[in-house]
Order: structure tokens, then sequence, then C-alpha cells
């Protein structure tokens, strides 16, 4: 039986865009499941006492532009830290990723085409026509999975995701949850790689006393 691997994320989150190539790749190579699990992070930060970007210190604003620089070279990309369209509302967008979840697909290639269409192209995927777009040119139908985006099935399964980050300690986008054990982050996927090439038992927070 394989194992299985859930994967939190935001589209808004340019780690998760930074991680998604590499993290699949992960999983490609040992045979895990990855149960796609986008999440609103704003009520992940809410919910975990994390603070929006805008509410952030400056110095931890700076910080950040730096790390996007580092991790765009490592990872020999080319996208816009700021582009023109971002933030978006992402509800519409999330809960397309759900719909086709639902309707028996993966995910990963219509991620990969939203990723780069929101980082490197500057295309406003909040706009169902933009998002229809992008779903055609990954292969897929998506008058019916508009229609499965904006009805109550993908509703409930989106607040059933925050429900179960925020139950499993998850706190920020990307996260990868193995075995109940925590990865947040995308500089993390060497230690999850680790975990899965060892096999070895999921750590635990420990107790002092």
């Amino acid at each position: 039986m394989p194992r299985t691997i859930d994967y939190y994320f935001s589209l808004t989150s340019p780690w998760a865009y930074l991680g998604h190539a590499p993290f699949m790749d992960i999983t490609h190579r040992h045979g895990v499941e990855v149960n796609y699990k986008p999440v609103f992070l704003g009520r992940v930060f809410s919910e975990t006492g994390g603070l929006p970007l805008a509410q952030r210190h400056p110095v931890r604003q700076r910080y950040r532009m730096v790390e996007l620089q580092r991790w765009r070279e490592k990872r020999a990309l080319s996208f816009n830290l700021q582009p023109k369209y971002w933030p978006f509302d992402v509800n519409l967008p999330d809960r397309f990723i759900i719909a086709i979840t639902v309707s028996g697909k993966s995910p990963d290639p219509f991620l990969r085409r939203i990723f780069a269409a929101i980082w490197e192209e500057e295309r406003d995927v909040g706009n169902p026509v933009v998002l229809a777009e992008l779903a055609e040119a990954a292969g897929l139908d998506s008058s019916s999975l508009m229609d499965l985006a904006t009805g109550s099935v993908t509703e409930a399964i989106y607040a059933l995701n925050l429900e179960n980050a925020v139950a499993g300690d998850v706190f920020g986008s990307p996260a990868y949850v193995l075995d109940d054990e925590v990865f947040w982050g995308q500089d993390r996927l060497d230690l999850l790689d680790d975990a899965l090439r060892t096999g070895r038992p999921p750590y635990r927070p420990s107790v002092a006393g």
C-alpha cells in the first residue's frame, strides 16, 4: 500500500509555486500518493497566529524578498517577485483544483499551468475566463469543472481542508504532512525526501518534563 502525503498549499504562495515541481518529483520517485488540499491562507494565519504579509514587520518583508531571489536562482526559474494580479481572490481557483480532484483527475498538470500563469505570465487567475483557458490548455473540460467549482461539494471540501489543516498543526503554505508529521515550507523538501527514503518513524513534538 503506497504511503500518502497531505499537500496543503495556497496559489497565492510563491513558496508553493517554488516547491511544486520538486515535490512532485519526490512523490513520483517514492511512489507516494498525494492528497491535494488547497486552503485559504488568510484563515490559516488567523487560526494559528500568523500575520498577512502586509502586517508583518518591514524587516521580515525585506528578508522575504531576498529569499525569493535566492530561491528563484536556486530553482532556475524566471518569475516576477510582485506579479501584476497578485494578490487575487483565491476562492474560485482553489475550488477549481478541488473540482479536478473530485472529477477523478490529477490536479498536477493544471497546477503547473496556473502557477506559471500567476508568477511568470502575470495573468489574472481570479478571472473565470482565464481559469477556463488554463484548464483547456491542461487538457481539461473547463465547463464541467466550473460547475463543480461553484457548487456545494467543493465548498464543503474547501472548508474541511481548512479544518484539517489547523487540526493537523499546519500554519503556512506549502505544508507536506507525512504520517501526521508536518514539513513546512519548500525548503524542507530534502527532509521530506529523507523521511521517505529511510522509512523512519515520524517525529513528534517533545514535551518538556
